[in-house]
């Protein structure tokens, strides 16, 4: 990386105003009347924080969890850094502080700030169409489901109504999903999708061959768009997605054990374990192939992730080193799919009640409408993944927190009482 922003090229110029010019179009307007999160200059009590100890040991010896590792950073320092557990409860091996994790859709944060980065630099557009990357795209359809003559479901083919965007897999609005949740007869036709070994390159063509659940920017559908992001990434760059993240955000930011799969024998050795009973559902890293999941293949650490989480933090930027301009962040963490932007949410909108979604996080925009509202702050960042994998941003506490853990059964309720524990911990 730069410690110093080289000059931008014409491209790029154009692209940070147009970067500019959607985060004035969708920033939220002000809400003088909303009340959320901690008031400015919050006592942040470490004594309050010790209730994670009982909660996280509660869990595991209730065999909810084998472990867990949890980080709470404030104004640049940690104020809580604890492990416990089991690393591997058959093994009866700890937890250690430097186990590797799975963490799942967090990787594609990682993958949507690497576009951005080739955003910044003018070598990929938010308007672009993915087919001028990968041409198979402009084929495409999208599904329409209706009963035939003999009254059985049926699906038809329809022509998109505009072609699919960079910023609509950013966005989550493509159309591309994920067969594995839902019902009908196009996450049907994702049946399949997984099987043998492949690269990039293959599955983007397996994707250009499926339907369309809707048409492109008319609804928050979490599916393999980012996927498909990291294949324009490897197009544009002509590395391997890993290759091309490793040169320009993951060696200069410290993330040394931040990658798709465990080849050296210490690092598999390190791996935190599910409970038997998670097993089926774990996408081992540990089982090497050529499927680089932009989407969600990663595995990391929690040393790894102070760094990732302190560089969000910061607004792009770590130990003087610029990884995102400010007016790249800005449009990265604001909500493009409010109200006015015609992307409507169903039950499966897992940015959640109160916020909205930006390039790659979830965005607080507002209490929301359970009563008392969860906790955090107007503009906070998240996102989480299938293992328990918890980033929070709150950059009006200048705060970030990370949980670690390998319990697709057990990671929701940890998530949810780790962010009550921690902003309860706020006093005046």
């Amino acid at each position: 990386m730069f410690s110093h922003p080289p000059a931008l090229s014409r491209n790029a110029v154009m692209g940070l105003a147009a970067l500019a010019a959607a985060v004035a179009l969708t920033a939220p307007l002000p809400a003088e009347t909303v009340e959320l999160g901690p008031p400015p200059g919050a006592v942040l009590s470490v004594d309050k924080l010790s209730a994670i100890d009982d909660f996280i040991d509660g869990e595991i010896a209730a065999g909810r969890i084998p472990g867990a590792i949890v980080l709470v950073q404030r104004h640049g320092q940690p104020v809580y850094f604890k492990w416990f557990g089991m690393r591997d409860v058959e093994k009866a091996t700890p937890m250690t502080a430097d186990a590797i994790f799975p963490i799942h859709s967090v990787t594609k944060t990682i993958t949507s700030v690497a576009a951005m980065m080739l955003i910044e630099r003018g070598k990929i557009a938010l308007t672009d169409p993915v087919s001028k990357y990968i041409p198979s795209f402009a084929g495409m359809k999208v599904g329409v489901e209706r009963k035939d003559d003999a009254g059985n479901t049926v699906l038809d083919l329809v022509p998109l109504r505009r072609p699919i965007t960079i910023e609509d897999l950013l966005l989550h609005t493509s159309g591309i999903t994920y067969g594995f949740y839902g019902e009908g007869l196009v996450k049907k036709a994702y049946d399949g999708i997984y099987l043998g070994d492949f690269d990039n390159a293959e599955f983007a063509e397996r994707i250009a061959k499926l339907p369309l659940a809707e048409q492109p920017r008319t609804l928050w559908d979490y599916g393999h768009s980012i996927d498909i992001l990291g294949r324009i990434i490897e197009v544009v760059s002509g590395q391997s997605l890993y290759q091309f993240e490793k040169a320009n955000l993951l060696d200069t930011l410290g993330m040394k054990t931040t990658k798709f799969f465990l080849t050296d024998p210490a690092e598999r050795a390190r791996y935190a374990q599910p409970l038997a009973k998670d097993r089926h559902v774990e996408r081992n890293s540990l089982d090497v192939t050529r499927w680089e999941s932009g989407g969600g293949g990663m595995v990391s650490t929690i040393s790894d992730f102070a760094r990732y989480g302190q560089m969000l933090l910061n607004g792009g930027t770590l130990d003087g080193k610029t990884y995102l301009r400010s007016a790249t962040f800005a449009a990265m963490m604001t909500d493009h799919i409010g109200p006015g932007s015609g992307v409507a949410r169903n039950y499966f909108y897992y940015p959640g009640d109160g916020f909205g979604f930006g390039y790659g996080f979830g965005i607080r925009t507002d209490p929301g409408n359970a009563v008392p509202p969860p906790p955090g702050s107007l503009g906070e960042i998240k996102w989480d993944g299938a293992t328990g994998c918890y980033l929070v941003v709150d950059r009006a506490q200048d705060m970030f927190f990370v949980v670690m853990q390998n319990s697709p059964s057990g990671r929701l309720h940890v998530q949810v009482t780790l962010k009550k524990i921690i902003y309860d911990a706020f006093g005046k």
